[in-house]
């Protein structure tokens, strides 16, 4: 090497002081990195000429207010030790990222505040970002039918919730060893909780809902529907390994019905188009089975009305210690989304 060429490297390691390991890694790796065609994600296109790097995610409207990110918390929990823990650290999520969330089943402060703190969230989320408290429609139903509707405008009050999510789980009670009785159609019930003038999302628990269901609730005035679909947490299942094996084996095929969130974003579609203005719902929740950012966001740009997508079990994992851990794994989804609405388009 003559001194020029000795001078020109230098300068080159100066400006670039990790060439060197990086082309390195680049030779060690190479044959490692290679992703086989029949591996391809065919959901989309990959533009890579029509944008730059992303700075931040475009902000949206859902539910009336501003969401810096698509991302729903679905529901969770409360009344056991590390219930407290969990939401807390969550809505702390919710607050530094733009996020939505939905408390899990509120039952508890119907008649007591043991557990108040478990779901006294809206102090930590700020006004800003929606947040809604949770009823199973058996309590609903039970509440309705005693004159108590009251009660559960309270609910929504004392958590300074922005609505009601109303979780419908017939196979869930059902398969339940505690379970309780539906004893009508919830639809009627979900038509009578709207007059007492709330703001009411309707969800199932894990197993979707079919095109009747979807037809009857899109023809409400509700703040939105959360798919709640096929292919995540499904609280069918969960209940049957909570009893035992005889019951499991009897029942255990339940839990295998329903429809992924694919199938219900066609569905929805489908039935938009035909009912017209008689769909009075224009807000969706996608979730079940929604395994990644990706899957987020192919999701939402096939749904043919405006929507985030919800995750449950993946923030789960993450909550249950402290905080740093679910926040590197929300900054993440939101790095991996900021690339996708900028590179990525849905085919």
């Amino acid at each position: 090497m003559n001194p020029s060429e000795d001078i020109t490297s230098a300068v080159s390691l100066i400006n670039d002081p990790t060439a060197v390991q990086r082309k390195q890694d680049h030779i060690e790796l190479a044959l490692q990195s290679r992703v086989p065609g029949q591996e391809i994600d065919h959901r989309f296109y990959y533009e890579p000429l029509m944008a730059a790097h992303p700075k931040q995610l475009k902000e949206r409207q859902f539910l009336g207010k501003t969401m810096r990110a698509p991302i729903w918390i679905s529901s969770m929990t409360g009344g056991t030790a590390m219930a407290g823990t969990i939401n807390r650290n969550l809505a702390q999520a919710c607050a530094e990222f733009g996020l939505g969330m939905g408390l899990g089943s509120c039952r508890a402060l119907l008649d007591s505040d043991e557990f108040f703190e478990d779901f006294n969230l809206r102090p930590i989320i700020g006004d800003s970002q929606p947040f809604y408290a949770n009823l199973g429609i058996a309590q609903v139903e039970q509440l309705l039918a005693k004159g108590q509707g009251e009660k559960i405008l309270a609910l929504v009050h004392k958590l300074r919730a922005d609505g009601l999510f109303i979780h419908v789980n017939p196979l869930q009670e059902w398969l339940q060893p505690e379970g309780d009785a539906i004893t009508r159609p919830p639809i009627e019930t979900i038509q009578q909780c709207l007059e007492l003038g709330a703001k009411i999302i309707v969800k199932e628990v894990g197993q979707g809902m079919g095109p009747e269901s979807l037809k009857a609730l899109l023809q409400l005035p509700l703040a939105a529907i959360d798919f709640a679909a096929h292919g995540g947490t499904n609280f069918s299942r969960l209940e049957l390994l909570r009893d035992s094996e005889q019951k499991q084996q009897v029942f255990g095929q339940l839990a295998h019905v329903g429809h992924t969130a694919e199938e219900m974003v066609d569905l929805v579609n489908g039935l938009i188009a035909i009912l017209g203005v008689k769909a009075q719902v224009r807000e969706c929740i996608i979730s079940g089975g929604v395994g990644t950012y990706l899957d987020g966001y192919w999701l939402m740009h096939k749904l043919r009305c405006n929507s985030v997508y919800g995750q449950g079990s993946a923030f789960l994992k993450h909550a249950q210690s402290d905080y740093a851990a679910l926040q590197e794994f929300v900054k993440y989804q939101i790095e991996g989304l900021k690339v996708a609405e900028a590179f990525l388009k849905v085919r």
